[in-house]
């Protein structure tokens, strides 16, 4: 193979081209909108308490769907990788219109613990936070050069960017669960 980036007969060089304009828009798009979202006068009359177990489910179903389509791509099986790689893409879009919502009608809520217990839990708030930011582009970039059929830089991108995201999708949980105690 003369060109080490087309190492699959189905690469698609125009496609990735294509979207990786919208894979940067994107990766600071929502992280500024995320952002802004505390900073912004909450929408009242509308409840939206119970979303918060929600999207925290959709997270750990996430984590589910990593681990599964990792096991699959270890066996052969694309097909089925891709299939529950992009469940846990539309997962985290779920997990992401779920948050804005909450966050739209709601104050966050506080940790209401100390000491030891509240030294963890904001050491996996604070690693989850940054790393949900920089997961993103890799999501994307990821995604996108497998959907191209850019295989060896997928794999590449893949073993960094599964580690970051089961991360954040596991962590979204446990800072669930530390945290809804507090919830009003």
């Amino acid at each position: 193979m003369a060109n080490n980036k087309i190492e699959h007969p189905e690469y698609d060089m125009a496609l990735e081209k294509k979207y990786r304009p919208l894979v940067i828009i994107l990766s600071i798009v929502v992280p500024l909108v995320v952002a802004l979202l505390f900073g912004m006068p909450k929408v009242k009359g509308v409840d939206f308490s119970f979303l918060p177990p929600i999207y925290a489910s959709i997270n750990g179903f996430t984590a589910i769907l990593l681990v599964l389509a990792v096991i699959q791509i270890k066996k052969g099986n694309r097909k089925r990788h891709q299939q529950f790689i992009t469940l846990a893409v539309i997962c985290s879009l779920l997990f992401l219109v779920g948050y804005i919502a909450y966050h739209l009608t709601s104050d966050s809520t506080e940790f209401g613990g100390s000491g030891i217990g509240a030294g963890i839990y904001y050491f996996i708030l604070i690693s989850h936070i940054i790393l949900s930011i920089a997961v993103i582009p890799l999501v994307m970039l990821t995604y996108l050069k497998g959907w191209a059929g850019n295989v060896v830089a997928h794999k590449k991108w893949a073993r960094f960017t599964f580690p970051i995201w089961l991360y954040v999708a596991v962590s979204g949980v446990v800072v669930y669960l530390m945290i809804s105690p507090y919830y009003v």
